[in-house]
């Protein structure tokens, strides 16, 4: 398997909090790339005015869960298509740097 294929494995242990339901079964997850050992990831919410404290704890379990595949050191996730999503990806960025 690919480390992509590895990495949207994984992201099927992550739970929408709302529904209790993977994040793949929902198919939120619109991308998942690697260059070298950084994963690019981007998903939506169910809804573009989805809370956004569901937004930062769907992104954080996506990092958390690719970064658990091997090989991969850092991982940044992005949304989109959601009315915070400049605010979010802002969150995301800095939290990344704080990892990184």
């Amino acid at each position: 398997m690919s480390k992509e294929e590895d990495i949207l494995e994984k992201l099927k242990e992550v739970k929408d909090p709302e529904f209790g339901r993977s994040i793949m079964e929902r198919q939120l997850v619109d991308e998942v790339k690697v260059e070298g050992d950084v994963a690019k990831i981007l998903y939506h919410l169910t809804v573009p005015f989805c809370p956004p404290v569901f937004a930062l704890y769907i992104g954080r379990e996506i990092r958390k869960k690719a970064k658990e595949v091997p090989g991969i050191e850092r991982v940044e996730v992005r949304v989109h298509k959601h009315v915070k999503s400049d605010e979010l990806n802002a969150a995301f960025s800095k939290e990344e740097s704080a990892d990184f």
